[in-house]
C-alpha cells in the first residue's frame, strides 16, 4: 500500500484489519549484524586494511547472505586470504559481539502482539551463523513466530520472493499485513506488493504509524 493509497483510504475513514506483522531484525530489534560500521571497527581492532576487507566483503557477502556459503568460507575469502596473527575464532567472537538489542522495540512489539493477537514473522537479510546466534542469544523466538531469513530461503531483500514467501508462511493477505524496516527502500518494496510498509525511524514514529492502522499500544 503506497502513501497515496494510504492517505486516500484515511480520508474515506477506512482502516485495514492488520493480522500480521513482518519485521526486520537489524535496525529494528537489534543492531545490524555485520554492516560497514562493524567492519570498520573490525579493521581497527585487528589492524586490517579496511578497503581490502570491504572490497572482498562486497564481492562475496551476497553468497553468504543467500546461504550459498558458510561463515568459514566467507572469512577465508575476506579475512584469512593471508596469514594473520589471530584466529578465525577470534574474529568470529568479535563479529558476534557486534549484535546488541535496541532499546524499547522488543517490548513494544511483544505488547502489541499480545494485545491484538498478531502473527509476527521476521524478514531479514543475514548469514546463517549470525542469524542463528542472534535468534538464540536474544531469544527472538519468544517474540517471532517464523524466521524468513535470506540464509534459510535463498531470497534476499529487495527480492519480491522473500516477501511473498513470508506472506505464504504466515498465510496472510498483503492488505492485512504491515512490514517494519529501517531501510526506506525495503519498506517501499513491501508496499509494491500491497503490504503496509513502515519506515522505522524511532519507536515513537513507528507506534504512530501502527496506531493509524488500528494497532494502538
Amino acid at each position: 500500500m503506497n502513501a497515496k493509497d494510504r492517505e486516500e483510504g484515511k480520508a474515506r475513514g477506512e482502516k485495514p484489519r492488520i493480522t500480521t506483522l513482518l519485521v526486520d531484525i537489524g535496525g529494528v530489534l537489534l543492531t545490524n549484524g555485520w554492516d560497514h560500521h562493524a567492519r570498520r571497527r573490525a579493521a581497527d581492532e585487528f589492524n586490517i586494511d579496511y578497503d581490502d576487507l570491504n572490497d572482498r566483503h562486497n564481492m562475496t557477502f551476497d553468497s553468504y547472505e543467500r546461504g550459498q556459503i558458510g561463515l568459514d568460507v566467507y572469512l577465508r575469502r575476506v579475512v584469512f586470504s593471508r596469514q594473520r596473527p589471530f584466529t578465525p575464532q577470534d574474529f568470529k567472537k568479535f563479529m558476534f559481539a557486534q549484535s546488541r538489542p535496541l532499546d524499547g522495540m522488543r517490548d513494544f512489539l511483544a505488547n502489541l502482539k499480545q494485545r491484538h493477537g498478531l502473527r509476527v514473522t521476521a524478514v531479514s537479510n543475514e548469514g546463517r551463523e549470525l542469524m542463528d546466534y542472534r535468534i538464540r542469544t536474544f531469544e527472538l523466538h519468544d517474540l517471532i513466530d517464523a524466521f524468513v531469513a535470506s540464509c534459510y530461503v535463498g531470497y534476499r531483500k529487495p527480492d519480491f520472493g522473500i516477501f511473498q514467501l513470508a506472506l505464504d508462511i504466515a498465510q496472510a493477505s498483503p492488505k492485512h499485513t504491515a512490514y517494519i524496516d529501517d531501510r526506506p527502500m525495503f519498506a517501499e518494496v513491501a508496499c509494491e506488493l500491497g503490504i503496509w510498509g513502515i519506515h522505522h525511524e524511532s519507536e515513537q514514529a513507528t507506534a504512530r504509524q501502527l496506531a493509524e492502522l488500528g494497532l494502538k499500544s
